[in-house]
């Protein structure tokens, strides 16, 4: 495929992981769907930040948890882009409680918006991937996918999803030029890790080698890798970006 014409899709890329991904996308030569589950106005300023800084973007609504709206949605941005060579799931959302006193809903809804929504925009975009012969699918999974952790039982078994629809994507598409891989990050900077208090944050911070937190731009650089030529050979592989906490 040429480096001259490419075009991305980011989900949930208003915020987060997901906006510097998206960021990084756009200063790499890509077209970006920026997508959103509700907060339109923070897509939007998301894409205004791209074309300010000589990127093209466009802002794309869509429930990934409804998987007609899944595959609509993959269909809408390839058909206003005229191809979709990279696809970046990344919308997520958390539940948090302890299993036995979980809601059903909770559980149903992370499962549905982190893993199944995965599912249905791969399962969109490979259609196209596989008539052009190529592809990039890059799945953001969690450290926490590989660890596990307490009270988070819905999520962690979404990212470790993740990791499992990674690996059986990668094997079922290699032929046809397309390539499946999963980013695990661990603790990255973020609205949510601003919020803790200075005690649980330096509790966190002993747990990593690193002794820090990463930055979105960290993950968002692997995501760009993933999604170029040059990593053409690497499938089917889950890579953390945690700053050694799961080394093994």
């Amino acid at each position: 495929m040429s480096e001259s014409q490419k075009n991305a899709l980011v989900t949930g890329s208003s915020r987060g992981l997901g906006r510097a991904i998206a960021l990084e996308l756009a200063r790499q030569g890509y077209r970006v769907g920026v997508h959103y589950g509700g907060r339109q106005d923070a897509a939007e300023a998301v894409a205004q930040e791209i074309r300010a800084a000589g990127g093209q973007a466009q802002v794309f609504g869509a429930d990934l948890a409804d998987a007609a709206q899944a595959a609509a949605l993959v269909d809408t941005v390839a058909d206003a882009f005229g191809s979709l060579e990279v696809l970046v799931n990344n919308a997520g959302i958390t539940r948090d409680g302890l299993a036995v006193r979980m809601r059903d809903e909770d559980w149903h809804r992370v499962i549905a918006t982190n893993l199944d929504a995965a599912f249905y925009t791969s399962r969109a975009a490979i259609k196209r991937m596989m008539k052009a012969r190529f592809g990039r699918i890059i799945n953001i999974s969690s450290v926490v996918g590989l660890t596990g952790n307490p009270g988070q039982a819905n999520y962690v078994a979404s990212k470790a999803g993740l990791i499992g629809l990674t690996k059986a994507l990668a094997k079922e598409y290699a032929a046809r030029g397309i390539t499946v891989n999963a980013v695990a990050p661990g603790f990255i900077e973020s609205d949510m890790t601003g919020e803790l208090s200075e005690a649980v944050r330096d509790a966190y911070l002993k747990s990593i080698p690193a002794g820090r937190f990463g930055r979105p731009e960290e993950v968002a650089a692997l995501v760009a890798f993933l999604a170029s030529d040059a990593a053409a050979y690497l499938n089917g592989q889950t890579i953390g970006v945690d700053g050694g906490l799961n080394a093994h």
